[in-house]
This record gives C-alpha cells, structure tokens and sequence, in this order.
C-alpha cells in the first residue's frame, strides 16, 4: 500500500494572493475546492457559465497551455467545464488527453471490482456514505456521514494493503485507486509536450492530492496556489477559496 502524502515544504499563515503570472506561463487547475465550490454528492457540480466563458479566454490567451488535473475522470471533467479545455488529466493523472485529443490511461488493477464490492457493502447500511467508480479507483464519500469517518479511514487502509492500491485520502472521502500515478507526474507529462513545452508551470489546488503538483511546477521553476484554508504546504501563494479564483482566473484571461 502506498498513501499519498507529501512532506510539506512552507508553512502558510497566511499566503499572499498569487502575483502576475510569469512570461510563457502554464496554468494547471484542479476542480472541486478550486474551479467548482465542495458540494454535498459528487454530482451536485455541474456547469457554470461564467467558468466556461473563463477558461474558454483563458485556454486562447495562453495558447492553449491551460490544463485541468483532477480527481474526477475526463468525462465529469468535460461535463462541468462544457468541453471547454482540451488538456485534461484524470484521477489524478491515470488517465490524461493531451493537446492532440488522444487519451492515454493506465491499466486498471485487477482487483479494483473486488474492491469496489467491498465499499459496496460498507455502505449498504450507513446512510450518506457514497461510493464513487472511476473503474481505475473507487471513491468514498463520508461527507454526509461524518460519524463513519473512522470506520471508512479503517476500511480503506485495510483494502489498500491488502490489494496493493494507492490510498489517496481526502477531505471527508477516501480513494482506492490503482497505482503509477499522481497529479505531479500529470503535470510533468503535460510539460514535456506542446504546447507545454518550454513554458513555466503554475498549480492552483487546494487539497493534499495536488501537493505532488505543486511540487513538481515548484521544480520547473513555477510555483503553487493553495486555494482554501492556510495550512502546511509547498505553495507559495494562496486564495480564499473557489470564487476568489473564479475573480483571479478572469483578472488573467484579460492580462494573460
């Protein structure tokens, strides 16, 4: 079992706001807590006019060097955002679509349906606790049933080790999901291609999922936008939340 976790680098009380973006820059965004408000369900986000007006400017003023790095799939990415950004990488980076449309993912683990009926179960009889299928990951969500936080935390380690998955906990969920992925590698692999080459990578998450990636655009000499709450990370920068970045973003798409 590998839990996903990073040693943080800065500690933040508070971050400032993120300064002009640097010459040729990269933007990555995640989706829920930072383009999209946490709802109750996963599928209480849906599409907003404004965030697609945005990223639609934003994806030509940049020239195309916008991404979205999530830990939705690619179609609940492309069904929030209307299609509006070609670049995308789901579940954290097992499955992306390039600039050139063609969508690379990984083999899922073979034991990820014995998994998934293993949440199943779980949730049978505690109202709230959802399970969400990725098919490369399963999802569990607490967030209506705080009093199974232990309970879920305990399962999901359980599984993990027993099946040699990546546990990838959350805020309110836990995710099972196959290993050789995260949301650094995501944008790595963005970067080595047009129209990412070359340029200056800046990430804007908000959970400890998107720490990898704030890494990895801190190492190409980018930097990290923490969205949310201070808290111990390796952002230089932070925002109040998603409709602080909703005003940022649209700042951008008439500077950029």
């Amino acid at each position: 079992m590998r839990i996903m976790l990073t040693d943080a680098a800065h500690a933040v009380t508070p971050l400032s706001p993120p300064p002009a973006l640097p010459q040729r820059p990269a933007l990555f965004l995640d989706m829920d807590g930072v383009l999209a408000p946490i709802t109750a369900t996963p599928e209480g986000v849906g599409p907003d006019g404004r965030r697609t007006r945005v990223l639609g400017r934003l994806l030509e003023r940049l020239d195309g060097r916008l991404a979205v790095v999530s830990g939705r799939t690619i179609a609940e990415i492309d069904r929030i955002c209307e299609g509006a950004v070609p670049c995308v990488a789901g579940i954290h980076g097992l499955e992306r679509r390039g600039a050139d449309g063609q969508v690379r993912r990984l083999a899922p683990h073979p034991d990820m349906a014995q998994v998934h009926e293993a949440l199943v179960a779980f949730a049978r009889d505690r109202p709230g606790v959802l399970i969400e299928d990725k098919g490369l990951g399963v999802t569990l969500h607490y967030r209506q049933a705080p009093d199974q936080a232990d309970a879920a935390r305990d399962l999901a380690r359980a599984l993990a080790e027993r099946h040699g998955l990546t546990l990838q906990p959350g805020d309110m969920v836990q995710e099972l999901k196959t290993p050789g992925a995260d949301k650094g590698r995501a944008l790595a692999a963005f970067m080595e291609e047009a129209p990412f080459k070359g340029a200056v990578p800046v990430m804007t998450g908000d959970d400890l999922t998107d720490e990898f990636a704030f890494t990895a655009a801190a190492g190409r000499g980018g930097f990290g936008v923490l969205v949310g709450p201070p808290r111990e990370t390796a952002a230089l920068y932070g925002l109040n939340g998603p409709e602080a970045v909703m005003d940022w973003l649209e700042t951008l798409a008439e500077r950029a």
